[in-house]
């Protein structure tokens, strides 16, 4: 079976689940095609964000096998140049919080192809990585980096714990959001975890989603947009507890939640209790908030629709910068296609010579940007803008103009 459809909450099993925003049926955000004639048979799911009425974790119904989305996968960290910062910056923090040396083991979930993992070696400690992508497994074991191909859960933490002994850290960057079973997930980050040690998780917030309309991160692997609430419950029934919580920046707007073993009767630190608080004091546990949020999406499609309409009318040659996940859910929510974007580029060699899923825009290397007679670039890896802008400095200078789409749609002007 291909997709399945949830009843229950993923965190409290409440069957009190409220549709929040509803982006119509939509293709994997990561299936890019390797010919056009694939899209006679593409595959497209609905896409549905609900929030749990009991405990106010906003999620999606609508489940498809984790076989079919990440066995064969082609999003790789290592080819942004802000991530490659980040990650040196997280190591850094990790080793210096543990006092981590030689010998002592930091197990990374969902560790791509070992571009944080390599920041750990470099500092001299001892390494594992647990992938489920067969070929971006091969990848980082071909850059040293020991690495176990399976999906995580209980059972595997503990089997891991077993045969590499328990970990000083484990690490786990933009995979919890993608667990059907987040309980299983935490649970075996507990598992082989050593006394002492820490769980550090990272993943975008929802207080950002929300605030910067940040709907595009909306898409099948994502089935979980996270607060603070919802998870104060879920870590203490894995035996877990919360000892701080840090703002990051990457990725629109992160948290990074660190965690150690609690017992029996786990008790997240004070601080954390008040960052819950917060968010109660906020609206997050209320319904208001989303009715507000699912009508700001509606306004950006609206406004994006209407600005790249008048640019092609005035004669504006554009093309889009980025071919993220992200970017698919916006352009087949916004029904743009090559019509408005005769092509997209981007620097990873997994996407070019393939076609956007649904919207079907070709995807080139971005060298071909260069004589291609562009004035507007639409930025869909807007979380990447600095950069992309710092790296296309030149095509500024010569008259271009950036789009960024969210959360107001709006060009800039150099």
């Amino acid at each position: 079976m291909t997709h399945t459809r949830r009843t229950r909450c993923r965190a409290c099993e409440g069957e009190r689940l409220s549709l929040v925003l509803d982006l119509g049926l939509q293709p994997l955000a990561n299936a890019f095609l390797r010919d056009p004639a694939e899209a006679a048979t593409e595959l497209r799911f609905p896409l549905e964000v609900h929030r749990c009425l009991d405990c106010s974790l906003v999620q999606l119904v609508d489940v498809v096998d984790p076989e079919i989305l990440f066995r064969d996968y082609i999003y790789v960290t290592g080819t942004s140049d802000t991530m490659a910062r980040h990650n040196r910056a997280y190591a850094e923090a990790v080793v210096g919080e543990l006092g981590l040396g030689r010998g002592d083991l930091v197990v990374e979930v969902a560790s791509n192809d070992g571009s944080l993992l390599r920041c750990f070696q470099e500092r001299g400690v001892r390494t594992l990585g647990v992938e489920p992508a067969r070929n971006i497994a091969q990848m980082a074991r071909e850059r040293g980096i020991e690495t176990v191909s399976e999906f995580f859960g209980l059972e595997v933490g503990e089997a891991l714990r077993n045969q590499y002994g328990p970990a000083m850290a484990v690490v786990a960057n933009n995979v919890l959001a993608h667990v059907d079973d987040t309980r299983s997930f935490l649970a075996g980050c507990a598992a082989l975890l050593g006394d002492g040690g820490r769980v550090v998780v990272e993943f975008p917030y929802l207080g950002d989603f929300l605030a910067r309309l940040e709907y595009d991160t909306v898409y099948h692997e994502h089935l979980c947009y996270f607060s603070i609430l919802p998870l104060l419950a879920l870590y203490r029934k894995v035996g877990l507890a919360i000892t701080r919580i840090d703002r990051v920046p990457v990725h629109g707007g992160s948290l990074r939640i660190w965690a150690a073993l609690g017992g029996s009767r786990p008790q997240h630190a004070e601080p954390v209790l008040a960052l819950a608080e917060e968010e109660r004091a906020r609206g997050y546990d209320a319904p208001e908030l989303y009715q507000r949020f699912a009508q700001g999406v509606a306004r950006q499609r609206q406004r994006l629709q209407a600005l790249l309409e008048d640019l092609r009318r005035k004669g504006a040659r554009l093309a889009g910068y980025g071919a993220p996940a992200k970017g698919n859910t916006l352009l087949n929510y916004c029904a743009i296609g090559p019509e408005t974007l005769p092509f997209i580029v981007d620097r990873s060699p997994l996407k070019v010579g393939r076609w956007t899923p649904g919207s079907h825009i070709p995807v080139r290397p971005v060298a071909e940007l260069e004589g291609a007679g562009v004035d507007h670039l639409l930025i869909l890896a807007w979380n990447f803008a600095d950069e992309i802008m710092e790296q296309q400095r030149h095509f500024a200078a010569g008259g271009g103009r950036f789009v960024l789409p969210l959360p107001e749609p709006r060009i800039i002007e150099s």
